[in-house]
């Protein structure tokens, strides 16, 4: 039988997954730069750490899950986000023990979510975001803002909008809870079931409702900057002066409401604007969330990071045309005529890509000519053409591809010449 694709996966083939590997290694270099280093969690967790982290009245825990029991009757579930364990592996592994703090860490891999497919939005999805825990510090509430705006920078991508908003300490959500209430409550009936349920448990959940997003309450809502204490509105005006001082565009928005329970004080989404990359626009999301080290059974502990889709960055680039792989060559093509030079060709080879160049060759026996062509389809900066009196005398041709221009190398000289080379086109 015929074998298909699960829904909401893909697979990511060579002309593809060329793009991952630039974009992570740009994230990789970006940490680096600012000290962040990598965890890797499991990708299954206990059930109760999501339910516990992200929030149980989350769509997440809710409706999204992949959620399963094992052979010993234990609940797990396959993880739909990166922050809930790391946080459960900093608590593990006693990092907030660590004589340097705040912790600094950064992870990359698939997540899993039960969600309708559509542009930009996978069932099995790949999250690369960072954390910062063990330090309540505004500073780096605008360090992470800055990296996640850095990565976008670096990758060349445009009309990127970094949006704000502050979404207060324990004392001011409260109070911005009980003016949410008031507030919806006599015509929550004109709400969706998942509004209804959420008035009592969550109301500021309501305000981030897709279905119910055009109900005239909605602009009309309690904004929780009119609740903000004076602790929580002097933290935000501070993380606003940082970015400023960072020459970081931002805008506030009082309506921003971050999809997981476990946010407070800060919070951000960074969206690209423009058309032709549809209805969502949100590339990042992310902010402080001090208290969900205590919730997983840790020691208080302020806490703040992001995370964003690697898929959702690499549609991006793509409809704004940029081509992260234009660059992508071949250092040469090993061209081979005759027998003896055939039979040269895998210890030449091998020598060459132990001094750090990249090279193909053919192995279906083509003529002269398919070798041609599959080196200028493979992109080949340089054809060696090598054939039996060629290697009777020691030499080897190497022709550049882009001027036509030919010599004869000694085989001895052709570390050099490659090096010389690839100096010149750099």
């Amino acid at each position: 039988m015929a074998y298909t694709i699960p829904r909401g996966t893909q697979d990511i083939i060579p002309g593809e997954s060329e793009k991952w590997q630039i974009v992570e290694a740009a994230a990789r270099d970006l940490c680096r730069r600012y000290n962040y280093k990598e965890i890797r969690t499991p990708m299954f967790e206990q059930t109760e750490l999501f339910a516990r982290g992200v929030g149980d009245t989350t769509d997440i825990v809710q409706k999204e899950m992949y959620t399963f029991e094992d052979r010993g009757g234990r609940s797990l579930t396959l993880r739909p986000e990166g922050t809930a364990s790391v946080v459960r592996a900093f608590v593990s592994e006693k990092m907030h023990g660590w004589p340097d703090q705040p912790v600094k860490l950064f992870y990359n891999g698939p997540m899993f979510r039960y969600e309708r497919p559509q542009s930009g939005r996978m069932r099995q999805f790949v999250q690369f975001g960072i954390e910062a825990l063990g330090s309540a510090d505004p500073a780096l509430d605008a360090e992470v803002i800055g990296l996640a705006m850095d990565l976008y920078k670096e990758l060349g991508l445009k009309q990127v909008k970094l949006v704000l908003n502050s979404l207060g300490d324990k004392d001011s959500r409260e109070a911005h809870r009980e003016a949410l209430v008031a507030h919806f409550e006599p015509r929550i009936d004109e709400f969706c079931s998942d509004c209804q349920t959420r008035l009592h448990q969550n109301p500021l959940r309501i305000l981030d409702c897709k279905k119910d997003r055009d109900h005239e309450l909605m602009s009309s809502a309690p904004s929780i900057l009119d609740y903000l204490n004076e602790e929580s509105r002097t933290y935000f005006e501070t993380v606003k002066a940082y970015l400023t001082a960072m020459d970081i565009e931002y805008v506030v928005d009082p309506t921003l409401v971050r999809g997981l329970d476990y946010y407070n004080n800060t919070a951000f989404e960074i969206m690209v604007e423009g058309e032709g990359f549809g209805a969502i626009t949100t590339l990042c999301g992310g902010g402080r969330y001090n208290g969900l080290v205590e919730d997983v059974g840790g020691p208080e502990t302020p806490g703040i990071g992001f995370g964003l889709s690697i898929e959702r960055l690499l549609m991006a680039l793509e409809t704004q045309g940029i081509d992260l792989t234009a660059g992508e060559e071949l250092d040469a093509y090993l061209v081979t005529l005759g027998e003896q030079a055939k039979e040269e060709a895998p210890k030449l080879l091998h020598q060459l890509r132990q001094q750090g160049f990249s090279l193909e060759t053919d192995y279906l026996g083509r003529k002269m000519k398919g070798q041609m062509k599959a080196a200028d389809r493979q992109k080949a900066r340089l054809v060696l053409l090598l054939g039996d009196d060629e290697l009777e005398r020691g030499e080897i041709n190497v022709k550049n591809m882009q001027t036509g221009a030919q010599e004869a190398v000694k085989l001895n000289e052709l570390t050099d010449k490659l090096q010389k080379q690839n100096g010149e086109d750099d």
